[in-house]
């Protein structure tokens, strides 16, 4: 089940369980984990995408590691709110892994979230090159934080 409304999502995850957090790119996928409290959002890993068969099996391992209940996936909109080819991308990956494996999913609005977690990152005099490995995963801890907060309050 692929849904943009964070009712029908909670309402479609079992009692209990964590959540994980999916900053899709077109070169790798950042991973953030929650906590079974749905108190804060980590960042876990980024995964280097190659075939989606391989991409998915990693996940795979970490979900079933992880035991994750549901997932959130960053949609990145244009500023105005409409789609845009990566948004495309997005719901076509949304929907394989959908197909895949039994897990809701949510897919929630990310403008903003990899520029956000850049700026943190400079004013927190981390290098280039270390911003770039961890800016995916990070990304995806910033956009599963805000659907978790979104969530408890419901």
């Amino acid at each position: 089940m692929i849904t943009e409304a964070a009712t029908e999502f909670r309402e479609a995850l079992p009692q209990g369980g964590r959540l994980a957090g999916l900053d899709v790119g077109s070169k790798t996928v950042g991973v953030a984990l929650c906590d079974a409290g749905w108190t804060f959002a980590t960042a876990a890993e980024t995964v280097k995408r190659t075939k989606f068969s391989k991409d998915l099996e990693r996940l795979k391992t970490i979900f079933a590691e992880q035991h994750i209940a549901g997932l959130i996936i960053g949609l990145p909109l244009n500023l105005d709110g409409t789609d845009s080819p990566q948004t495309q991308s997005t719901r076509a990956f949304a929907r394989n892994v959908d197909q895949a494996l039994d897990l809701p999913i949510l897919l929630r609005d990310e403008r903003w979230s990899t520029q956000a977690v850049e700026r943190a990152m400079i004013e927190q005099d981390v290098t280039r090159k270390k911003r770039a490995a961890r800016v995916d995963a990070a990304a995806a801890a910033f956009i599963l934080q805000g659907a978790i907060d979104a969530l408890v309050g419901l």
